[in-house]
């Protein structure tokens, strides 16, 4: 069992890795120093490009959505696509905060994927109840580069599978200030999110926050 960085106690500020398969792993507490101020930089971004819960072919999507990066990932019921404009407001995407960049880069290199510079960050906001179903992220071009996941605020669920949507699924806790990565041999498994738990965090309140970094081509 790694050690808790999140409760206060004496291994408070520690990380911890959990190998979830080849060019994957939990960085545990990685972006724990910075949390309070990626927090900022998110509601700065949101007031801006303000958070919607987009449509898909099968419905509208439990987690609020926005993004930031020079592309935004954006759904409706037409499909799924990448635009450098915010459908909503007509203007482009918030630019990317060098400090999102500098910790997708970092959290990329714990893994051995070298330079990795995200065009895009999906900003998901999480409320009681709102999941995120099983998929593979096919929306990119480059399916080698790695995909960096941010948690911040209430803990959840992280839903780990294979590379064919039957594989067994792993149940992995994650924390305010984990962060996944995924890239190479393991970039086209299936994950998701389970259904979020009701709770209050410090610096979050009633949510949980996920910052997802992706190069789209």
């Amino acid at each position: 069992m790694p050690p808790d960085p999140h409760g206060g106690d004496l291994f408070a500020g520690e990380r911890w890795v959990e190998p979830l398969g080849p060019g994957a792993a939990l960085l545990g507490g990685f972006a724990l120093e910075r949390a309070d101020a990626l927090i900022a930089q998110i509601h700065a971004l949101s007031a801006v490009s303000p958070f919607r819960h987009m449509e898909t072919r099968s419905g509208r999507m439990s987690a609020a959505l926005t993004n930031c990066g020079a592309m935004g990932w954006v759904s409706d019921r037409s499909g799924y696509r990448y635009t450098p404009h915010d459908p909503l407001t007509g203007a482009p995407w918030p630019a990317l905060p060098p400090l999102f960049a500098r910790l997708a880069a970092e959290a990329a290199a714990a893994l051995d994927f070298a330079d990795f510079r995200p065009a895009a960050c999906l900003v998901n906001r999480y409320a009681p109840g709102a999941r995120l179903g099983l998929h593979q992220d096919r929306d990119e071009g480059d399916r080698i580069a790695p995909i960096v996941s941010v948690s911040l605020g209430l803990p959840a669920t992280f839903l780990w599978g294979g590379l064919e949507r039957g594989a067994q699924i792993r149940r992995i806790p994650v924390r305010h200030g984990d962060v996944v990565v995924w890239g190479g041999p393991s970039r086209m498994v299936f994950h998701g999110v389970a259904p979020l738990r009701h709770g209050h965090h410090p610096a979050t309140g009633g949510f949980r926050y996920n910052l997802t970094f992706r190069k789209p081509g």
